[in-house]
């Protein structure tokens, strides 16, 4: 029945009206502390009997939060790393590689303009979308099969097809009517195909193929393409690009599944001393998992056996870990190569557990176990291995190197759990999912283009309770609980609820189905930042401070978009300009010059608090603007109190002014980082629930 009539019925006691079970002012205290006003009307709530995949859960909401990078008028992108590298598209750090997991994790997220600015960001002039291959335009429908906005989905259209097309234009081979890529540009160098093509002597480069990757993203984006055209009505375009889907499907089947590995696997496009062209590669990899990843495969027992090989520790399953290459490859855990300044190991996948393609088996195997009746029911892999792989890949979150605290970095050894990698871009890498995998796949809800809520939980019997609140789909408020006894939550069984209405019921884990109504989905307010400076280059808005020497770096990630409240001291990590250690007594101050004259009338702080290295926030503060050739301090201030790792927001009567400078006074035998100072031409509050 239509969610609008569950109300009514629920008036005449004719349907059950279900009361929130979770206290999410209590998760979300616990879990973000001071910054939970950005979390509390954002995300969606929680909770399991284990406990580890509900920590992980809610880092990786810290993760997401972290990584969206504030670009001013043009709303926000999701970062890979936290700070610059060298490899990324100016001026704002994106990287393309990991965009879809990116845009996958952002549809859970009520507010919608983390996903949709970025997909418009992704497909602009200011990014790359083909710097890697990619699976941007299927995610984008992905989105929109959970919100459900017709308008934001169908105004990618042309902006996909373009892209497919370049794809087209310079890594599709006619002859075999596939996709090629290196694997370095596949974003997985050190592969088997690389190495070997290097005669064993590198692999950073070489290894030209056609993978299961590339062709199987290509796949879902030509029918997230045609999807997509069907809903304007644009028959021509549909068409085409189903056909294309079902080429790559047939071609992708007929010759990238190799019946001895019995496994997908590359064949080479580029001709070396050591490679030939069209000849397969010597052994499996996790990579031959992203057809499942994106519904390729057909629904027959013949593939089955490839569920096998992540069961067996003597081919794909590691003690810690998937493996990205079998041990019984040559050069399995060969390291080729390290950082030039710290000797540190660096990216390879020649058997290393990346977290990248770990998300991608996780979605592979949801995907099987939900709809692939034929392949699931030849009992090689089950719901108990599903939640196994998810603890799993959790607990990896808890690194040993960093005193097993939340701290997920780029690779990791299989057996160990320990990362590689480890250098100081490395904490909190955005290359991955998981919220999207306990979402989908452990909670099970199966997010579809009609108006219909699917719940089919992968949960394994020893799960005994779950339930997250605040999904928003389709518009509407959905909610899922198991109980396996009726003790956590007053009710065995498995409870679908949509608007706090009870609608759907079973006592056991299994697949729910109920019709919903499309609401508007709420929006969030939004006012751009007038001190937003993408790069440290000497433009305006341009930041400064009144200590000699300060590092210029620092003083700009003040202002550059970025924000969060990790306290680890790595160079990359330890964001914001950080004052001298204060007396008490000596004021301190960090300038904004727009350059021209800016209307001002609010502004966000954000403080970090970390009192084993002695940064504290400021005994006091105040905003001055510069007028009349003299400092002065804004009329009428509002000041909150100093908020330690959380959003200070300060408001006075707008005005006009070249300069801005926020004035501070550290407290005795502590320094104050300013980690984001953002300004605003408007007055900005916080509307956001307030948990007291």
């Amino acid at each position: 029945m239509p969610a609008t009539l569950h109300s009514v019925l629920a008036t005449f006691g004719l349907v059950h009206v279900a009361a929130a079970a979770l206290d999410t002012c209590a998760l979300a205290t616990q879990y973000f502390g001071n910054d939970y006003p950005w979390y509390i009307d954002r995300i969606p709530f929680f909770e399991t009997s284990d406990q580890t995949i509900t920590d992980v859960y809610y880092y990786r909401q810290k993760i997401y939060r972290a990584h969206q990078r504030d670009i001013g008028a043009d709303g926000f992108i999701s970062t890979e790393f936290l700070d610059d590298v060298s490899w990324q598209v100016a001026p704002w750090g994106s990287l393309s590689d990991a965009t879809a997991f990116h845009l996958l994790e952002g549809r859970w997220n009520r507010d919608r303009i983390f996903k949709e600015s970025y997909a418009t960001f992704m497909y602009g002039s200011q990014a790359n979308p083909r710097g890697f291959s990619e699976a941007i335009a299927t995610a984008v429908w992905q989105g929109y099969l959970v919100d459900g906005v017709v308008d934001d989905v169908t105004g990618y259209l042309d902006s996909m097809q373009t892209v497919y097309l370049e794809w087209e234009s310079d890594h599709y081979d006619t002859s075999k009517q596939m996709f090629w890529i290196a694997p370095i540009q596949d974003a997985t160098e050190y592969t088997i195909a690389s190495i070997d093509a290097s005669c064993g002597v590198d692999g950073f480069q070489y290894g030209e193929s056609f993978r299961p990757s590339i062709n199987s993203y290509q796949y879902a984006n030509a029918l997230a393409i045609a999807n997509v055209a069907a809903l304007v009505g644009d028959t021509s375009v549909a068409e085409a690009y189903n056909a294309r889907a079902a080429t790559l499907k047939d071609l992708v089947q007929d010759n990238l599944w190799n019946s001895t590995f019995e496994h997908f696997i590359d064949r080479y496009y580029a001709t070396t001393d050591c490679a030939t062209y069209w000849d397969p590669i010597r052994g499996r990899e996790l990579v031959g998992y992203t057809p499942w990843t994106h519904d390729l495969p057909d629904d027959n027992a013949t593939y089955a056996n490839a569920f096998s090989h992540i069961l067996d520790e003597n081919l794909l399953l590691g003690q810690s870990g998937l493996r990205t290459v079998e041990p019984s490859y040559e050069y399995y855990m060969v390291q080729y190569r390290y950082d030039s300044s710290t000797g540190q190991p660096e990216c390879q996948w020649n058997g290393p557990s990346w977290p990248y393609q770990t998300t991608q088996v996780l979605t592979a195997l949801a995907n099987l176990l939900d709809h692939y009746n034929n392949t699931a029911g030849a009992s090689v892999i089950t719901k108990w291995h599903y939640t196994n792989y998810l603890r799993s890949y959790a607990i990896i979150h808890y690194n040993p190197n960093r005193d097993y605290t939340l701290v997920l970095e780029e690779d990791y050894n299989a057996e160990t759990g320990a990362p590689i990698v480890g250098l100081s871009r490395s904490p909190h890498y955005f290359h991955s999912g998981f919220i999207d995998q306990v979402l989908s796949g452990f909670v099970g809800i199966r997010a579809r283009g009609d108006d219909v809520l699917e719940v089919n939980p992968l949960a394994s019997e020893d799960i005994t309770y779950f339930r997250v609140e605040n999904v928003l789909y389709h518009g509407n408020d959905v909610s899922v609980q198991w109980d396996s006894t009726g003790e956590k939550y007053g009710t065995q069984g498995l409870i679908i609820e949509v608007n706090n209405v009870q609608v759907a019921s079973s006592s056991t884990l299994t697949r729910l189905t109920v019709n919903v109504g499309r609401l508007s989905p709420p929006t969030w307010p939004r006012t751009a930042p007038v001190s937003i400076q993408a790069q440290n280059d000497g433009s305006y808005p341009v930041g400064s401070v009144d200590v000699d020497g300060a590092d210029t770096n620092k003083i700009h990630d003040t202002i550059d978009g970025r924000l969060w409240f990790f306290t680890e001291s790595t160079y990359d990590v330890a964001h914001g300009y950080q004052s001298p250690v204060g007396d008490g007594a000596t004021e301190h101050w960090f300038q904004i010059d727009f350059g021209t004259a800016t209307t001002v009338a609010s502004s966000e702080i954000a403080f970090l608090d970390a009192s084993d290295q002695a940064i504290a926030v400021p005994l006091d503060y105040r905003i001055e603007a510069y007028i009349n050739d003299a400092w002065v301090e804004v009329t009428s201030p509002a000041y909150d109190a100093a908020l330690a790792n959380g959003i200070t927001h300060a408001s006075w009567t707008a005005t006009s002014a070249n300069l801005v400078r926020l004035v501070y006074t550290p407290q005795s035998g502590f320094a104050v980082r300013i980690i984001d100072w953002k300004v605003y031409d408007t007055l900005v509050t916080d509307t956001s629930t307030v948990c007291s």
